[in-house]
């Protein structure tokens, strides 16, 4: 059967309007929307994600936190031990809570000075200038040093650690957040010759 020409008169309308508006001819579709189950998956998917995120990111915080303290008793450290080598005398870096006196009780996180030791006794006494002051480290945190290294550390003018005794001066220090479970941790280490580095380590507990 032929199809009839547009030119018949009877069929011109309908040619216009179908060449004019040729989306006409297509089926409508109603626009579609989630459905209550997607929505709930997806709720799902969100919360699971979340519960798993969020204790990864407080780790990597707590990582940076430990770095960055760490660095910063570590720069004290090589500042003590450039002023003994540049004054060519002792220098000491000691617990202090005031900024002012040296401490015997208590961590390295209540904060410390470095100060020019002039009667090698490693105690700040009037007249010593103190170099540097820090502040106290965050409260959640814990700076506690082994027997050696537990309230002072002293350069001499070589740029060696050495006890007012005069022996030799070496140990660690450890920096972990306050925990009965322990975890991440950072442990500074002084050697013979006064030359500290800082790496990463796993304590049981910190208290």
């Amino acid at each position: 059967m032929v199809e009839p020409s547009c030119g018949h008169k009877k069929f011109f309308d309908r040619c216009v309007r179908q060449r004019a508006s040729p989306m006409l001819s297509l089926p409508q579709r109603s626009p579609r929307g989630f459905t209550l189950i997607e929505v709930l998956v997806v709720l799902v998917v969100m919360a699971v994600l979340g519960t798993v995120g969020i204790p990864s990111m407080a780790g990597i915080m707590d990582s940076i936190k430990l770095s960055s303290q760490s660095n910063i008793y570590l720069s004290s450290l090589h500042l003590a031990r450039s002023e003994a080598i540049k004054r060519n005398s002792r220098v000491t870096l000691c617990k202090s809570a005031d900024g002012v006196s040296c401490a015997t009780s208590g961590g390295w996180e209540q904060g410390w000075i470095v100060f020019h030791d002039a009667n090698k006794n490693a105690a700040h006494d009037n007249g010593e200038v103190v170099i540097e002051r820090a502040q106290p480290l965050p409260v959640s945190l814990r700076l506690t040093g082994n027997q050696n290294v537990s309230n002072y550390v002293s350069f001499v003018p070589t740029g060696a650690t050495q006890l007012v005794g005069g022996a030799f001066q070496a140990g660690k220090l450890t920096l972990c957040r306050q925990s009965a479970l322990g975890g991440e941790a950072r442990q500074i280490i002084l050697n013979a010759v006064g030359r500290p580095r800082v790496q990463k380590i796993t304590v049981s507990a910190c208290v």
